[in-house]
């Protein structure tokens, strides 16, 4: 990693030398905010490793992208095995030249109960892959990642105030929030920027699925002062300005995209 943190123009002038718009991976992208971010990054220019532990999720959105002209590779993970994560980062970088930057998005839901009635198999796999699984994704990816690079690591409004009967999910997103502002400042010294986003309800396939025969959406649509829900899309446009240029000030923070919510 460079010892002289490389400054906004000297940036700009590699990028135009490399005639590209960056390098980097998504995880969970077969779907849902990864897959919304993989593209978003893709219509930008940039070349995006799209990571997930559906090969055939991530081959979809490969082929999303290559439709729309893009540049992308699929790549098999499992963000709570290490030997997977450090294969899949080696991967990005052997194919791509470099890394410009990472979102971590992969995670995993839990069911809602309260704590007394959660197993304590139940709340490690979730910590495990949540927590844990972003820990092991900027293990691997900042030794690797070029001065001047960005990573986002998709938390949640979970990360910010509770949920009522997830305390798993709960306990998992707030340790990613702290794992964020904690590496943001341990790396800025190498221009490197590490930021969270927390999207409150997403109106994506799996909350939709759950949400199906239910009022779920109206109901958290009335509390949001927006009035809706967000889109993928949305969450992802605050990835992409989060490792773009126009962020190059802004390290350590963890954005809300709730429409509202926690004001």
């Amino acid at each position: 990693m460079s010892e002289r943190p490389v400054g906004t123009a000297e940036r700009s002038e590699r990028a135009a030398d490399t005639g590209r718009s960056g390098a980097g991976l998504v995880t969970g992208a077969g779907s849902g905010i990864g897959r919304a971010t993989a593209l978003a990054f893709a219509r930008e220019g940039a070349r995006v490793a799209v990571l997930d532990i559906d090969e055939n999720a991530a081959a979809e959105t490969t082929a999303l992208i290559e439709k729309e002209g893009g540049d992308a590779l699929a790549v098999s993970v499992d963000i709570a095995d290490e030997d997977s994560v450090r294969a899949a980062v080696e991967s990005t970088v052997a194919a791509y030249g470099g890394l410009d930057f990472a979102v971590n998005n992969a995670g995993l839901a839990s069911h809602h109960r309260r704590l007394d009635n959660m197993s304590l198999d139940e709340f490690e796999r979730v910590v495990r892959v949540n927590l844990a699984g972003t820990f092991l994704c900027m293990k691997y990816e900042l030794p690797l990642m070029t001065s001047g690079g960005a990573i986002v690591n998709i938390a949640s409004n979970g990360g910010l105030y509770a949920i009522p009967t997830a305390p798993a999910y709960v306990a998992a997103k707030h340790g990613i929030v702290g794992l964020t502002k904690v590496a943001a400042v341990d790396y800025a010294p190498d221009d490197i920027r590490v930021n969270a986003v927390c999207p409150g309800p997403t109106l994506t396939p799996g909350f939709e699925q759950v949400a199906e025969g239910t009022d779920m959406i109206a109901r958290q649509a009335a509390i949001t002062p927006l009035g809706r829900l967000a889109t993928p899309e949305e969450a992802a446009a605050a990835a992409v300005w989060l490792c773009s240029e126009a962020a190059s000030y802004v390290t350590g923070i963890a954005l809300s995209v709730d429409g509202g919510r926690r004001a």
